[in-house]
């Protein structure tokens, strides 16, 4: 009589699927700020950084080789311009997934970003707060724009080509008074009608515009008029 045997009984912990670290390309052209979000990054056990870049091409040529879960991708890169280098990235190795680093961004650099395929960007200046939290919303699926996860694209799409329409106002370092008196310098106004408009004297009035006119680098008020029309420094007429 053969005696049966039990079925083999294997430990819970060789069944469980073992879960593998974010693998992290980290491209930026200043080496402090590779070590020092290297060093972040390694508190955590769940990241391991296992590349890194200082130019737009060396990017490329990371990513292509080690393929990781996460590029970390400088906008502003030498050699080659990170969505430059991004748009190569995609066409090469569209899995990765992109953050975007900048210390600046516009509404429509971001527009750009997201679609040839970023899938989130961190502001330098909240490194420390941000970026962990990106890299684990844009790995579960999600998208990290302005601070905060993002699950509907299309919507946040939405809100952001509706500022991308305003163009940005510059005000080169201009006072709000300052800002008054160009308005009325485009208007035509004498330093008479500038000073009756705010109550001011015509020596106040003087005073603003030379300090205009060095902040703008222009010395007529024809050239102040031309300048402020140019930059956006006064509301079109309708």
């Amino acid at each position: 009589m053969t005696a049966r045997t039990s079925p083999a009984k294997h430990s819970t912990a060789a069944s469980r699927p073992v879960l593998s670290n974010i693998r992290i390309v980290l491209a930026d052209d200043h080496p402090v700020v590779r070590i020092g979000v290297r060093n972040m990054l390694q508190i955590d056990e769940g990241f391991d950084v296992v590349g890194d870049a200082g130019d737009g091409d060396e990017a490329i040529t990371q990513t292509l080789e080690l393929l990781p879960d996460i590029l970390l991708l400088d906008l502003n890169m030498p050699r080659l311009p990170g969505l430059e280098a991004m748009r190569s990235i995609m066409s090469g190795s569209p899995a990765v997934k992109i953050i975007l680093l900048t210390s600046t961004v516009t509404p429509q650099q971001i527009i750009e970003a997201l679609q040839i395929g970023a899938r989130g960007i961190v502001l330098k200046d909240a490194l420390t707060d941000h970026l962990t939290s990106a890299i684990r919303t844009v790995i579960s699926g999600d998208y990290w724009i302005g601070g905060k996860r993002v699950v509907n694209l299309v919507q946040a799409l939405h809100e952001l080509t509706k500022q991308a329409a305003v163009p940005e106002r510059k005000t080169f370092g201009l006072t709000p008074r300052e800002m008054d008196v160009v308005g009325c310098i485009v208007e035509g106004c004498s330093n008479r009608d500038i000073a009756k408009q705010f109550t001011l004297s015509e020596e106040t009035v003087k005073r603003h515009l030379s300090n205009i006119f060095d902040k703008t680098g222009v010395s007529t008020r024809l050239e102040l008029a031309m300048f402020a029309i140019a930059h956006h420094l006064v509301a079109p007429q309708l």
